[in-house]
């Protein structure tokens, strides 16, 4: 038996009953002792882990009403060689209580998520070293400045012993140029060959020894272990009959050196292209200025961006960008967010308009108030968004993930076979040494696991260089593969910004109807108050205050008006009234119609107008083009939904649907064997967005994250929605491409091998190859339009 004591921090209880309830949830799960305090908010548990995992308890706690808080870290991770080594990692830190972590070979970091309080960056990083890995903890800020410097200095400084390692081998090259002119014997002899490959074996190649001892302390097997096997057999052979003078038989030192040349070579060359995956978040963190003007004391000072508060005013000049999010005081001038929301037009800002981090002025100065600095800007969120998307994991990279985690072991079993039934059946035990040698080189796992991290990193950060968010790798790569889209109406399909286009009143008249409604809207945030307010504000009318505001989803709103009662704002059907014929006519136009009650008798009807969207006809018709359906739910009636869904090019709508039942309709579709992707705002659509396979939120400037949603359409436009569509399908392509290149290499380069097709140096450059070949297929994503 294996017990931890663990603390566990719990949110959602407010009263002694709380914690009662929790205790008895817990004390039904078999190896669990806890004891819950209120007044710390917490759980102390004993937990036998060969009868409970962690896991479990939090999903008990959750199903009681209550939640654990958790916490998320990403750790920068050094001595990683291939995809085995990447699943030892995650397989380590899977095991400690609590702890979900996802390893990307490509980036070359972990993302660790584990209940708050349970885990430390300490004990995480010693899990990691005690398998024979290293790794740091990576900081929240966008500075990557010592990073690059690190980085750049350990490309140098490999680039230096690859240049030695060439320079050692070169000599082998020609020998074997010279043998393949006909030379059999060769003009280099044996003792300067030994002397040549000693330093290639053992200098240069100490890396490989390093990797195998730390993989196979730690209880695993990599890359490290093939070539550090592979190339020390062929060296300790071929040392053996140069010391012992047999000159009868060959000698392969030129196979060793070589192998580990080309294998130097295909690291750098890796390292390099890799290097490139990773250009979206470099090129937002170059958005950031370094320095920012800020007023203090009557005058201007050059202040650093980490220096900066909220509150601050700060003075961005033509031609420079904006340190932080804020809203500007004073001045105008253009701004380019193209690498922000994607439009690709600079927008005219004066006096009381936001300003967002990493956009440029143009054509103006400007004064600004900052509200956001250094990591809470929307910036340093999309920063981090991407990162978190880049490093997730993809379902297809699954099988891909369990034939690494068996490979090594796997591939050193054929070569022992191979030579041994070489050896047996050639009678030339010399030459199975060859065979299995050249087995042992060509099989390295690298390929498989970069075939997808490296996709992944290039598509999502294609998409955030065009306004389009995934939140992570599933979101991308189920983008691509919908057969259905649900769309939402208002913001969606139409501009989200409603205008009064008619009122019928009843006894009171037009204007009297118009302030009432408005008063009552007065705490409302949906598109229909702002059309009301901004009527009631045109027209000069004085608003009479308003209490008791309530907001019924999908229904509509009510509240106590100053001197009338109550009045009621909504849809007719809520209000128990049907639509005369003139507001049936402006239904059949695709107004929305609303029906307000003053202390209980019907006031009136008001036609709300909301126009489509220039570019929803052309999304619309580009959605159905690529083979998938496209389904508009609303909650309008059926005759507002007919005349947008006319308009659009829409054949399949349905009106008068709830937010509530909008998650139903989707369900169905699932049910019916579709992968369906919805389309809304992120607030009434939550609930459909939530059951959706895809969902997708219009966003915009201060809307970047919405928390519904897997992907955000930051421009707000439905044409990115087909974009987002596109390129997770651009990307889902070079991902098969990749891993058939990655198994197609394996599957032939093996038995080749084995079959002494393919000799070492052979072997050695193709697996040098078949990573970069895979690095640079991800990389023409790049060009993707």
């Amino acid at each position: 038996m294996r017990t931890v004591t663990l603390t566990l921090p719990i949110d959602g209880m407010s009263c002694a009953a709380c914690a009662t309830r929790i205790e008895k949830v817990l004390g039904r799960l078999d190896g669990v002792d806890a004891s819950v305090s209120f007044a710390s908010e917490s759980v102390q548990l004993n937990l036998d882990t060969d009868k409970q995992t962690l896991s479990a308890v939090t999903q008990a706690i959750a199903k009681a009403g209550f939640s654990v808080p958790q916490a998320s870290m990403e750790l920068a991770l050094e001595g990683m060689s291939c995809a085995s080594c990447a699943t030892r990692i995650e397989k380590v830190l899977n095991r400690l209580p609590g702890v979900e972590a996802v390893v990307n070979f490509a980036s070359e970091t972990v993302q660790v998520h584990f209940p708050e309080g349970t885990q430390s960056t300490g004990a995480l990083i010693a899990a990691i070293q005690k398998a024979g890995y290293g790794a740091r903890a990576l900081t929240d800020e966008a500075d990557n400045d010592a990073a690059q410097v690190r980085h750049a200095a350990q490309y140098r400084h490999e680039l230096k012993i690859f240049l030695l390692s060439l320079l050692l081998t070169l000599p082998f090259l020609l020998e074997m140029l010279a043998m393949l002119a006909g030379e059999h014997h060769g003009w280099l002899p044996r003792s300067l060959q030994l002397l040549l490959a000693t330093p290639v074996q053992f200098y240069v190649g100490w890396r490989f020894y390093k990797g195998a001892y730390s993989a196979l302390r730690g209880g695993g097997a990599n890359m490290d272990v093939l070539v550090a096997l592979g190339t020390s057999m062929a060296w300790g052979f071929s040392a053996w009959v140069t010391l012992a003078g047999l000159t009868h038989l060959h000698v392969y030192f030129e196979a060793s050196a070589a192998v580990i040349t080309l294998v130097l070579l295909g690291k750098l060359m890796e390292a390099r292209a890799k290097g490139k995956t990773s250009g979206a978040i470099e090129a937002l963190i170059r958005l950031a200025p370094k320095q920012a003007r800020v007023e203090r004391d009557g005058g201007f000072a050059d202040v650093a961006v980490s220096e900066l508060v909220a509150g601050d005013i700060v003075v961005v000049r033509n031609g420079e960008n904006v340190p932080v999010d804020g809203v500007i005081l004073s001045g105008q001038a253009s701004f380019d967010e193209s690498l922000l929301t994607g439009e690709s037009l600079p927008l005219v800002k004066a006096e009381g308009a936001q300003v967002f981090a990493g956009s440029k002025s143009q054509d103006g100065m400007v004064r600004i108030r900052a509200t956001g600095v250094g990591g809470r800007t929307q910036l340093a969120q999309i920063v981090k968004l991407v990162r978190e998307a880049q490093g997730s994991k993809a379902p297809i990279q699954r099988l891909a993930d369990v034939i690494s985690g068996v490979f090594v072991p796997v591939v050193v079993a054929i070569a022992m076979l191979t030579f041994a039934a070489t050896g047996w059946l050639m009678g030339s035990w010399t030459q199975a040494l060859v065979h299995a040698v050249a087995v042992l080189v060509i099989a390295c796992p690298c390929a498989l696991g970069l075939a997808t991290p490296t996709a992944v990193m290039v598509g999502i950060g294609n998409g955030a260089r065009r306004g389009i968010l995934f939140r992570n790798a599933a979101a991308l790569e189920t983008a691509g593969r919908l057969g259905l889209v649900v769309l939402d109406k208002t913001g969606t399909l139409t501009e989200g910004r409603p205008e009064l286009a008619g009122v019928i009143a009843g006894a009171r008249s037009e204007n009297e109807v118009v302030a009432l409604a408005a008063a009552v809207e007065a705490g409302s945030e949906h598109p229909l108050a702002r059309a009301l307010l901004a009527v009631a504000q045109a027209r000069g009318l004085s608003l009479p205050a308003s209490h008791g505001f309530l907001a019924l989803p999908g229904q509509g709103v009510l509240a106590e008006v100053e001197g009338v009662g109550q009045v009621k704002i909504g849809e007719p059907a809520w209000l128990g009234v049907a639509l005369p014929e003139a507001a049936q006519a402006w239904a059949r136009q695709g107004c929305t119609v609303v029906a307000v009650a003053i202390a209980g008798e019907l006031a009136g009807f008001m036609a709300i107008a909301d126009k489509l969207k220039p570019s929803s006809r052309a999304a619309v018709a580009g959605l159905q083009a690529l083979g998938i359906r496209v389904v508009m739910l609303t909650g309008d009636n059926q005759d507002t939904a007919a005349a947008i869904a006319q308009e659009a090019g829409i054949s399949e709508f349905k009106g008068e649907v709830k937010p509530k039942h909008k998650a139903a309709e989707i369900e169905a579709y699932k049910k019916a064997g579709l992968k369906v992707g919805m389309v809304g705002d992120g607030v009434n659509d939550a609930p459909a967005l939530a059951v959706a396979d895809a969902s997708f939120a219009m966003g915009a400037g201060s809307d970047v994250a919405i928390e519904a949603a897997d992907v955000t359409l930051m421009h707000g436009d439905l044409l990115h929605l087909l974009d987002a569509i596109r390129l997770s399908r651009a990307t889902l392509t070079k991902i098969r491409q990749n891993l058939f290149f990655a198994f197609i290499y394996n599957t032939l380069g093996i038995p080749l091998a084995a079959f002494g097709l393919l000799n070492p140096v052979i072997a050695g450059a193709a697996m040098a190859m078949s990573s970069v070949s895979v690095v640079s297929n991800s990389l023409l994503l790049r060009r993707w339009k």
